[in-house]
């Protein structure tokens, strides 16, 4: 299936794939493409206009602040701890594979809504967040979940640190200070 970005970001992503693939083609100068999808950790400023939604949940969490929700909340994502992702740039950077500007999805190759991760954020912090509903992003895609074959078979790659606990150790991170509101 041929991308067909929705959003500006999208397609600045993908042109950003094309460019790899451009110049390993033309100038013989290898390269991969590690496709990442919604990547969170300790780190991640809540504050920041670029902020994802998991950093931005668990602030208002800790704080008591409302969180804005777009539209129904059923839109999914396939978040991935930060830590399987280094793990994939490793793998990426040591594999014996051919380096012309293949595109490989780094990922948990599994979706979970907005309201599940509310809620699974709401349980871990023993907290209820505060949500307001508010119209949905044009552009948003419904759904995105990973198909992350290709890197299992080229790079070796598998998730080490599932959700639950990736998430667990990031709201630590807040709790324990270094990252609280």
């Amino acid at each position: 299936m041929r991308p067909s970005p929705l959003s500006p970001y999208a397609a600045a992503k993908l042109a950003g794939e094309h460019y790899v693939r451009a110049f390993a083609e033309c100038h013989g100068l290898p390269g991969l493409c590690l496709r990442y999808f919604n990547v969170f950790g300790p780190r991640q400023d809540p504050a920041s206009p670029y902020s994802a939604v998991i950093p931005i949940f668990i602030r208002a969490a800790l704080s008591g602040d409302e969180v804005e929700i777009h539209g129904d909340g059923l839109q999914a994502r396939d978040f991935t701890f930060v830590e399987n992702n280094v793990r994939a740039n490793l793998l990426a950077a040591t594999a014996d594979v051919p380096a012309r500007g293949e595109v490989y999805n780094i990922a948990a190759g599994e979706a979970r809504s907005v309201l599940a991760l509310a809620e699974a954020i709401e349980t871990i912090t023993g907290t209820s967040l505060r949500v307001r509903h508010v119209p949905p992003r044009t552009g948003d895609v419904r759904v995105s979940r990973a198909d992350i074959t290709r890197a299992r078979e080229a790079l070796g790659f598998e998730i080490q640190c599932p959700f639950d606990e990736g998430l667990e150790r990031t709201i630590a991170w807040y709790k324990d200070g270094a990252g609280a509101p």
